[in-house]
């Protein structure tokens, strides 16, 4: 019997299968299809860790069985290598980053065949190569031709130690997520692209995907539509009395005649012009702290709200009351108006802010229950009810109130109906190296003018020093020779945009180059997409549940409204893993020194034991930490598989018997049974189980009778483990299907059906209880009667010990449960 040389079967196996292309995807097929897509990775200088492995093992799972039942899969690997890391990987190092990211996808390449992946590696694409950026840039001047991308100058998130623009949400409690440097705001021409356009679709198409509900609701709060009004307040200005409209939004419009104090963003403009001479200094000195919070931080529910009076006044347009005009970070410049009247009687952040500086609570919607309380904040304060304290107001519901303002606002050119939405267009523009090159040009005479489409791609030029300028510009503004150009309207001297484009830009069409990577005279090729898109199954981590999906999202609606696809959703179905954490307990990382390579576990115990412990470690969406001791159980589990597959082996060469093994049948499709659900569901965890039960059921009938090796129904059984643990275990199952005598691929394999009639089962264990307690089980026939499973249960040897030398006065049987006999 040959010991399990797992050194030497897997790379025999890996190169076999990259010979003979064996997971090249058919362009087209009458098969039914599956795209099954990961998350477009971005190859670290770390390279793989066994965390990355939560998301490439299951994948590869689902795609080998798919292929198994006759599907046409398509499962592609690319890069998103553009970004941040690399170029400042480039900057230590004094490397081009073209030669780093060269360097790292080569290793995860290396990586990712090591853990044994079926990746279709012709379908390869690099989001850095000019082949695919020429059309990243493509998609921009798309946008650009529908209205949807702008420059405009605005005040921007500025990492000084990554000397680049970041948007909000790149910014973690004033700190830059890439580097942890305290961040400042900076006031630059940036490009945009306008998916504020697009963002009541955003929201309403989540209904047609079959998505984690975490996900959607992470979704629609970072679109944030709210529908409202918008009502203008005179600001009458502490230093000359003069008036200026505000424009406030308002989703409770009924409210209006409790709002006791005005509240404008710090940013806001009017601020200088109405503050008071006594209140600037505060003011100023509140301006300036604000200015180090990022949009989330300031939004905090969990945040102390603070604020400072300005010293002005505004006028209430329904009452004609004065209220004062304060200045606070909670509202936002960016959302709404950068305004917002406070009604503290009726909404819980304005009661706290009223509470804290003393300011007047006063109740305008009543409810028969509770009565109004001003010293406590309850919930039920914020919901509709009957208008009170509101002059002719009083006596409307909620609603009737707000369409009677609303009626009446607009009459007198004061209030109108509103949509608002919390989601910001997209800032696009980075002033950094490594990244695809915004395809405009800036002529003094044309203005800023797209570059033609027949001179795409804009190539990055070659530079000696990659470090950012420090002057809002990238290093790129350096380069003379490329800056420096012809205008392609007038001809004359004109200048490159010297901005690169954001990463998300090449991460938010990937998958539809991967359906014809290879075209040169277009992004894709429309009967590929036609045919594989959209992407089946979608998994990766839920980190990027806003921005990457929100953004190919968004550029699929744009895509499909300029008639370049036939579909308005990238991806059907969405799958995140749990994270995976180290054998401490915490994330993996360098500084911790707690990393886990997978290649330093393959060496010790192979990429089957590896790929069968993470399905088996946890719920694939559950957090779940590394555990030394449980990956060398799933090594024991598969050095003993091996074991009884050769017993099986060997004794096939004798001539087989038709003997029965009893149970076997119906333990064989029960396996297949609940593997094919269990995969089809993502339960790995108990599909791992599975097979290990069953495999105790067979090592059981082997000790108690050697002989069942050579029954031709024992070697059939075998062969169908063999076949249903193949996506799992994919090396040691090629293997062993040789070993039985195949020369086609196990992998090629049709995926085995069960028998429903065989899952009927022809025994079951009932308990024996001797005066309400259990003292044995026995298997019985599942029909035996009552009278039946009385005379088996008095003749068990245990239920023997406690009935000699007593009376049994009664012998009761529950049918398929148990029996319970009464002694005296």
């Amino acid at each position: 019997m040959r010991d399990y040389d797992f050194h030497s079967i897997e790379p025999k196996w890996q190169d076999i299968w990259e010979t003979a292309q064996a997971y090249r995807t058919e362009e087209r097929s009458d098969k039914p299809k599956l795209f099954c897509l990961d998350y477009f990775p971005y190859p670290s200088g770390d390279g793989l860790h066994v965390g990355h492995c939560r998301n490439y093992i299951p994948t590869d799972v689902i795609t080998r069985y798919y292929r198994m039942r006759g599907f046409n899969v398509l499962h592609p690997m690319g890069w998103d290598a553009f970004g941040l890391p690399a170029e400042n990987a480039a900057i230590r190092k004094k490397m081009n980053p073209r030669e780093i990211t060269r360097a790292n996808t080569a290793n995860f390449k290396r990586q990712l065949k090591l853990l044994g992946t079926s990746y279709d590696w012709e379908r390869e694409i690099n989001s850095s190569d000019p082949e695919y950026y020429k059309w990243t840039q493509w998609f921009f001047l798309l946008l650009y031709k529908r209205g949807l991308a702008y420059e405009k100058e605005s005040e921007q998130w500025w990492c000084p130690a990554c000397k680049t623009v970041l948007a909000n949400e790149q910014v973690k409690e004033g700190k830059c997520w890439r580097c942890g440097t305290s961040v400042e705001k900076k006031k630059l021409k940036q490009w945009f692209f306008g998916i504020t356009e697009y963002a009541d679709r955003l929201a309403d198409d989540l209904d047609t995907v079959d998505w984690p509900e975490r996900i959607k609701i992470m979704q629609r709060n970072w679109i944030g539509k709210s529908e409202g009004a918008e009502v203008v307040f005179d600001v009458l200005s502490a230093q000359d009395g003069s008036r200026h409209p505000v424009t406030v939004f308002t989703t409770r419009l009924d409210t209006i005649m409790g709002a006791t104090f005005l509240v404008l963003a710090p940013e806001h403009p009017l601020v200088d012009e109405i503050a008071s001479a006594v209140q600037h200094a505060e003011v100023d000195q509140y301006i300036t702290a604000s200015r180090v919070k990022t949009d989330i931080d300031r939004m905090s529910t969990e945040r102390e709200k603070t604020g400072v009076f300005t010293g002005a006044y505004a006028v209430n347009p329904f009452s004609g009351e004065r209220i004062p005009v304060w200045i606070a970070d909670y509202v936002l410049m960016g959302y709404g108006t950068g305004a917002i009247m406070a009604v503290p009687a009726h909404d819980g952040r304005d009661f706290a802010f009223a509470a804290k500086y003393g300011m007047e609570i006063r109740q305008v919607i009543s409810w028969p229950e509770p009565p109004y309380d001003v010293s406590v904040w309850d919930d039920q304060y914020a919901d509709y009810g009957i208008l009170t304290h509101s002059g002719r107001f009083d006596g409307l519901t909620s609603a009737e109130a707000t369409a009677a303002m609303v009626t009446d606002g607009t009459a007198r050119g004061l209030a109108e109906a509103k949509t608002n939405y919390r989601m910001r267009d997209w800032l696009i523009s980075r002033q950094r190296y490594w990244g695809a090159p915004i395809p405009m040009v800036h002529c003094p005479a044309c203005g800023t003018v797209p570059v033609p489409e027949s001179q795409l791609p804009v190539l990055l030029p070659d530079v000696h020093s990659y470090e950012p300028s420090g002057t809002g510009e990238s290093p790129l503004a350096s380069i003379s020779e490329w800056v420096e150009t012809t205008c392609p309207v007038c001809g004359g001297p004109a200048r490159r945009e010297t901005d690169t484009m954001d990463g998300f830009a090449c991460s938010s069409w990937y998958e539809l180059r991967f359906t014809s990577p290879h075209l040169d005279t277009a992004p894709f090729d429309r009967a590929s997409v036609d045919y594989w898109l959209p992407v089946d199954l979608y998994v990766g981590g839920a980190e990027h549940a806003v921005m990457h999906l929100l953004y190919a999202r968004f550029w699929t609606k744009v895509m499909y409204d300029a008639g370049l696809v036939g579909f308005t959703e990238p991806f059907a179905r969405l799958m995140n893993q749990g994270m995976l954490l180290s054998f401490d307990g915490q994330k993996m990382s360098k500084s911790r020194h707690n990393v886990i390579t997978p290649d330093e576990v393959v060496e010790q115990f192979g990429a089957d034991t590896l790929r069968l412990y993470e399905l088996f470690m946890a719920p694939f969406e559950q957090e779940v930490a590394w555990s030394k001791e449980s990956i060398s159980g799933a090594h024991r589990f598969i050095k003993r598989l091996w074991e009884l597959a050769q017993r099986t082996v060997d004794a096939s060469t004798a001539i087989p018997t038709e003997r029965e093994v009893p149970g076997l049948d119906l333990q064989v499709n029960k396996l297949i049974k609940k593997i094919t659900e269990d995969i089809e569901r993502f339960k790995f965890n108990t599909a791992v189980a599975a097979f290990m039960e069953y495999f105790n059921f067979l090592a059981d009938s082997v000790r108690a009778d050697e002989t069942v090796l050579a029954a031709r129904a024992w070697q059939d059984a075998m062969r169908s483990l063999i076949v249903v643990l193949a996506p799992f275990a994919p090396h040691l199952t090629e293997e062993l299907w040789r070993d039985c005598g195949n020369t086609e691929s196990v992998h090629r394999q049709a995926w085995p059906t069960w028998d429903a009639a065989k899952l009927v089962e022809d025994q079951v264990e009932v308990a024996v209880q001797v005066n309400g307690k259990v003292r044995a089980t026995m298997m019985v026939p599942t029909g035996a009667s009552d009278d039946e499973l009385g005379r088996l249960a008095l003749v068990q040897e245990n239920v023997v010990k406690y009935t000699d030398g007593h009376n049994v006065k009664r012998v009761v049987a529950i049918k398929g449960k148990v029996v319970n006999i009464v002694v005296q």
